[in-house]
């Protein structure tokens, strides 16, 4: 009987460390999902409208040239959206850590780990595409001629300049890359949360 009052503040201070993880978790994993919903968003109506726009149509060589990236930031588009169901996942863990049938350290651990694995993937893969694309527009770039050019006429320079759709293709790809660099902060925040916790 002694040892069950001994053992009641511990058991009281771990219900309260747990209930305390599990909101951090609910929020946390709250916030992350719909700021990668929000950039997702983006992504999809950019890459829509570069897919659907007629400037890159009508000029193949150009759009070659973008491909690359473009492909890039699609995969790491498809990473992003793992990591979204894995944003409902770990909402869905911070519910479970403050019923009785509460996951494991490990287990939890194991499911930010996943998490923020497909993260650092999707960061490789459009940091690669923002490199593909950010040396495709510097080519192009490159190659416009300085000053105005009166007597040649407007069709001499048709094929040089960067339109608003290319820009469009950076800027999607920045987006997503941003999606996963916050899933990595809130991934590493968790994980510091959890092994910080008794």
């Amino acid at each position: 009987m002694g040892s069950l009052k001994d053992r009641s503040p511990f058991c009281m201070a771990d219900q309260l460390d747990f209930q305390l993880l599990s909101l951090g978790m609910r929020r946390m994993g709250w916030v992350r999902f719909w700021i990668q919903v929000v950039l997702g968003i983006v992504v999809v109506g950019v890459l829509l409208f570069n897919n659907i726009g007629s400037s890159l149509a009508r000029n193949s060589e150009r759009a070659l040239g973008l491909g690359p990236g473009l492909s890039l930031t699609t995969l790491a588009f498809l990473f992003l959206l793992y990591s979204l169901w894995h944003g409902w996942l770990i909402v869905r863990t911070g519910r479970s850590l403050a019923s009785t049938a509460r996951p494991s350290r490990g287990e939890t651990s194991r499911l930010l780990k996943r998490g923020l694995i497909v993260d650092l993937l999707g960061l490789v893969f459009s940091s690669v595409g923002y490199q593909s694309l950010a040396g495709a527009l510097f080519v192009q770039a490159s190659m416009q001629a300085p000053g105005i050019s009166i007597g040649a006429g407007i069709r001499s320079m048709e094929n040089y300049p960067i339109t608003s759709l290319e820009m469009l293709s950076v800027l999607s790809n920045t987006q997503v890359l941003f999606a996963h660099v916050i899933g990595v902060i809130f991934s590493l925040w968790l994980l510091q949360r959890i092994y910080r916790a008794t």
